[in-house]
């Protein structure tokens, strides 16, 4: 005869062991579902940093098929279009994402980021402006600068770009981009400053060191500034000093200036060579 207090304790067991059975099941589920999420958000971080730019948007494309929902996998291909220089296609993505009740204050500055790109200037500058003040990173005044400087609110812009310049660690880009506004303001001088700055920050970045020949130019100087540079990269700068030094009308200097270029560019140098011989042409026309 079974003992009834024996019966019900292993009943009891029974029902326990099924319990925790049932609750191992469930933390192990979570555990590969965490797993998948990090393994998703690396795989889509290492495309969006590493991958070439077509592939990631291919990439990103096939998540979306699977999770259409997915703002992991509608951000990453909002950034791989940008990347891939669609920004026409990324415009409609970020707007998308920007009403989603999960959009960010971020997700609306990459939509302004891409309407710029796309050559929607208004656009870009109604969504900065749905954007509260008090969101403040380098991107948004980045983007700031430059809608001010095409509407040549020159105040704004510099305010702007002197903030931008603060928050980051790598402002190069930031100096360069403020020094092209002042050449268009035709204020070489300040330009000069500024590209200087932006090489001293990054002495590699080419647009600077060009840029800084223009306000050089731009001033009446024709000589090289004292900047790292390469034989190809130095026969470049002459050579934009020398379409400058022209359009002032001062014809002889730029005929010195384009020889140089050709001379010193290690390859044969096309674009100096068909300028000298327009000049020459205009001379004996």
């Amino acid at each position: 005869m079974r003992h009834p207090t024996l019966v019900a304790l292993l009943s009891g067991s029974v029902i326990w062991l099924s319990a925790c059975e049932d609750s191992s099941r469930a933390s192990v589920s979570r555990a590969i579902d965490s797993v998948t999420s990090v393994d998703q958000q690396n795989m889509a971080e290492l495309m969006l940093t590493a991958g070439d730019p077509e592939e990631a948007v291919a990439y990103f494309s096939a998540q979306m098929e699977n999770e259409p929902d997915s703002l992991l996998n509608q951000r990453g291909l909002g950034r791989s279009l940008m990347r891939a220089g669609r920004a026409n296609e990324a415009v409609p993505l970020w707007r998308g994402v920007t009403a989603h009740p999960e959009g960010t204050n971020s997700d609306k500055v990459a939509l302004a980021d891409a309407q710029l790109r796309a050559n929607d200037w208004a656009g870009a500058e109604r969504t900065l402006n749905s954007i509260p003040p008090t969101y403040e990173t380098f991107d948004r005044y980045r983007l700031e600068a430059l809608v001010a400087d095409s509407k040549q609110n020159w105040r704004s812009a510099d305010h702007f770009y002197e903030i931008a310049a603060g928050l980051t660690t790598r402002p190069s880009s930031v100096y360069n981009n403020w020094g092209y506004s002042h050449l268009t303001r035709e204020n070489f001088r300040e330009a000069e400053r500024l590209f200087t700055k932006a090489l001293q920050h990054d002495p590699s970045l080419f647009t600077a060191k060009n840029n800084l020949a223009l306000a050089r130019a731009g001033q009446g100087n024709y000589t090289l500034p004292l900047v790292q540079m390469t034989q190809q990269e130095r026969a470049v700068m002459l050579y934009t000093m020398a379409i400058a030094a022209i359009r002032k009308n001062d014809v002889n200097v730029g005929r010195v200036l384009l020889e140089e270029a050709i001379d010193t560019h290690p390859q044969h140098y096309e674009e100096a060579v068909r300028a000298m011989r327009a000049l020459d042409g205009a001379g004996t026309g």
